[in-house]
């Protein structure tokens, strides 16, 4: 009996002596910023699935978004991207285009309560007041223009509101990051497809062009420009990020830079990697249809892959913000178009990179303007300048 008395009071006094506790305050203070503000991402090429039996309203084990992870992530606005190769041109990637735009429509048509079709920043403040995720298009190469600028305003009319103006090759007005040098960036009518994305309030989005063509595109454009889906070449080599010149004089015409999530373009041991490895890769893309094939192929000849973390994602952010403040960064995933870092998996793991600003130290503001905001006044800049210039030529 004494025994037991004495272990009990032992019990007591380490209860007693034991520090209670804290709840992680960092963890809930960016869990309440995350799931109350506009979360926007720039670019997501999940479009193509649209077009087939896939259900967006379904929970998938493959892939990176469909709308219950979105909710479970907290991801509410979107940019569906028009894409398709630039191989494909004239009037067949104008009909692929229409039919891919009419998958977008379709869907905010099929799920009224669920999703509204949204072309201005107003709409998007609008579906997220309703709970509802706001859906926009972005149209990923100027080969789907097929050189005409009826067509341009033809897109613009269906509530396209970005062009990227090159994909992954030149076209015939504008150079690519990914090709060989062909006009020494815009051609005359390249800067007429500024001009008219101007006058129409559609963004000018500089990812995957030439640096040559994005410099061309900054001189000529009167609104500010968008990169959908880059990140910061200081970080990591790849050519499609950009420098950090490229980023302060994007930033001081107003524009925003949307940090890309792939994994190559954030880790520059991975980039370096793919750079090693690229002329087999473009044997075993002949051979293998999966990105996954591929890659174990490589690592046969080359070693393994190294692995990138999401957190390589903050660091991305964090040097944009350093260069040109949190009014000029924001997020272009680029999910379902690529490999993602390790803790990034599907857009259920968003929260993370809330919650690493908040302990970083970002301020509240400088966080949602990060997830989303920035990317609506840039909208409603472009937007302005659209309503001006419409203005001057009546």
């Amino acid at each position: 009996m004494k025994k037991t008395f004495l272990i009990f009071l032992l019990l007591i006094l380490c209860s007693i002596s034991l520090p209670a506790q804290k709840p992680d305050n960092a963890a809930e203070r960016a869990k309440k910023i995350h799931f109350s503000s506009i979360v926007l991402d720039t670019h997501i090429d999940v479009t193509p699935k649209l077009q087939s039996e896939w259900k967006f309203t379904e929970e998938h084990t493959t892939g990176h978004i469909d709308l219950p992870r979105m909710k479970k992530g907290g991801l509410n606005a979107l940019f569906f991207s028009i894409y398709m190769r630039g191989t494909i041109t004239g009037p067949k990637a104008v009909n692929d285009a229409i039919e891919r735009i009419a998958a977008v429509h379709k869907l905010a048509e099929d799920l009224p309560d669920k999703v509204m079709l949204c072309t201005t920043a107003a709409h998007v403040r609008q579906a997220h007041s309703q709970g509802k995720i706001a859906a926009l298009m972005g149209m990923e190469g100027g080969h789907m223009i097929n050189n005409s600028l009826a067509t341009l305003r033809m897109y613009a009319a269906l509530g396209v509101r970005y062009l990227t103006l090159t994909h992954s090759i030149n076209t015939d007005w504008a150079d690519s990051s990914g090709d060989q040098p062909k006009h020494n960036g815009l051609t005359d009518f390249g800067k007429d497809v500024v001009r008219e994305l101007n006058r129409l309030g559609v963004m000018v989005d500089i990812s995957h062009v030439s640096d040559k063509t994005f410099w061309d595109a900054l001189e000529v454009s009167k609104a500010p420009m968008i990169a959908s889906h880059s990140s910061c070449r200081a970080l990591s080599g790849h050519s499609r990020n950009m420098t950090d010149e490229m980023i302060k004089a994007l930033a001081a015409k107003g524009g925003v830079i949307q940090i890309n999530y792939l994994d190559s373009f954030i880790d520059n041991d991975l980039f370096l990697w793919t750079q090693k490895s690229q002329a087999a890769r473009r044997l075993l893309n002949e051979q293998f249809r999966s990105r996954e094939s591929i890659r174990e192929e490589l690592e046969k000849q080359y070693g393994p892959a190294p692995k990138a973390s999401w957190e390589r994602i903050v660091d991305h952010i964090d040097h944009a913000v350093k260069l040109v403040g949190a009014d000029h960064v924001g997020l272009g995933s680029d999910f379902d178009g690529g490999s993602m870092p390790l803790g990034m998996e599907d857009c259920t793991n968003l929260p993370k990179i809330t919650e690493a600003l908040v302990r970083k130290g970002y301020k509240e503001p400088e966080i949602r303007n990060i997830l989303g905001l920035n990317t609506l006044r840039l909208m409603e800049e472009v937007e302005r300048v659209s309503k001006q210039l419409s203005e001057i030529t009546k």
